[in-house]
């Protein structure tokens, strides 16, 4: 029997297909506005200024400065720029970063955006905006925050560096996994988040091949798309919060970080929720989802460990601290010992073993959940 949900509703318009970039200025005008600021890291600012060229009277100008993990300090000196250019909108071009900056300048000003993602990341469908501050990380979720418009353009990822392709995918897919399991899923992000899974299954070993199979490409750009999807329509828990902790707290690059932990935050939870991440045991085998998703990122050569992306075992600790620090939502209890011990497997690297699903005594002792 069909258990009750509720669906909110799609409030977003995706313009999606190869050579869809062509479109920004349709859309920007669509919305009704004369003045957009193009957004950038500094590594796409060339992309960015050619986006402006072609945006022609509706450009405002370029702000090329955004950073990972959204500082404050950064979104400060777009504000500043948006304010400066008589801008009525910003028009984002790029992964993460990029779109982060957008989503905070529009909820402090009321912008509309315009996001073109260029990497699988997957923040451009949410009404999510993580911003990191005195050294750490804080997420908020309004209405405000949800872009107008995403455009995807397949054509903009062939590029994409197969590294960063895989860390990126493996970023969206912890969206899925997580979809699985909470508690506001819904029929919309539960299809999605399976169909994803299989695309990406598919599309990742064909890029690692020929980083040009267009095919292919548009397979993992959908994927990424219902991934987003579902990150903005439901609510995440483990994965993310310790993502999180690790980017803002010390300095974690995002994409990596991610595919790090999602093995290891999967097989945490994974003897908590029943059958309700089968999905991806099935999809991608070795007899549970946290070990196949373990065994399917080492195929495609992704990092494995958090030793490799800058932390020191001296950091574990107080990572493990911080992130049982205040209750959040999760389906297994959050304990300081068992995110210590699932921290110490992800920084050496280990597959995920009946350790990390063991414990039970002592969750139950110091839940934090």
């Amino acid at each position: 029997m069909t258990r009750p949900f509720v669906f909110p509703g799609l409030t977003t318009r995706v313009v999606f297909g190869h050579g869809t970039l062509a479109q920004v200025p349709d859309e920007v005008a669509r919305l009704g506005h004369s003045r957009a600021l193009v957004l950038s890291t500094p590594h796409q600012e060339g992309e960015a200024q050619a986006l402006a060229r072609q945006l022609g009277s509706l450009a405002a100008g370029v702000f090329a400065g955004a950073a990972m993990h959204t500082p404050v300090e950064v979104t400060d000196q777009a504000i500043v720029a948006f304010r400066a250019a008589n801008a009525d909108c910003v028009v984002s071009l790029g992964g993460g970063s990029t779109t982060g900056l957008g989503k905070a300048i529009a909820v402090r000003t009321g912008a509309d955006q315009v996001v073109i993602p260029t990497t699988y990341a997957g923040s451009e469908m949410t009404d999510i905006l993580g911003e990191t501050a005195g050294g750490e990380k804080t997420t908020r979720r309004d209405p405000a925050i949800r872009p107008e418009v995403v455009v995807y353009d397949v054509d903009l990822t062939l590029t994409l560096p197969v590294a960063l392709t895989v860390t990126s995918a493996l970023n969206a897919i912890a969206h899925a996994m997580e979809g699985f399991y909470a508690p506001d899923r819904h029929p919309v992000t539960e299809a999605l988040s399976r169909e994803a899974m299989v695309a990406f299954r598919e599309a990742l070993p064909a890029i690692a091949k020929d980083p040009q199979d267009q095919d292919a490409r548009a397979k993992a750009l959908y994927a990424a798309w219902g991934c987003s999807l579902t990150l903005g329509h439901v609510t995440m828990a483990l994965h993310h919060k310790l993502a999180h902790v690790l980017g803002g707290s010390f300095g974690l690059p995002h994409a990596e970080t991610h595919a790090v932990l999602l093995p290891h935050t999967t097989a945490y939870n994974e003897p908590a929720v029943g059958d309700l991440l089968k999905p991806t045991a099935d999809t991608f085998g070795h007899g549970s989802a946290g070990k196949g998703l373990w065994h399917f990122a080492k195929s495609l050569n992704a990092p494995l460990r958090l030793s490799d992306l800058g932390l020191t075992a001296k950091d574990l600790d107080r990572a493990a601290d911080i992130a049982t620090r205040n209750p959040y939502a999760n389906p297994r209890p959050v304990t300081r010992d068992g995110i210590q011990h699932l921290l110490q497997q992800a920084f050496d690297g280990h597959c995920p073993d009946q350790t990390t699903k063991g414990r039970t005594n002592h969750d139950h002792q110091t839940q934090a959940s």
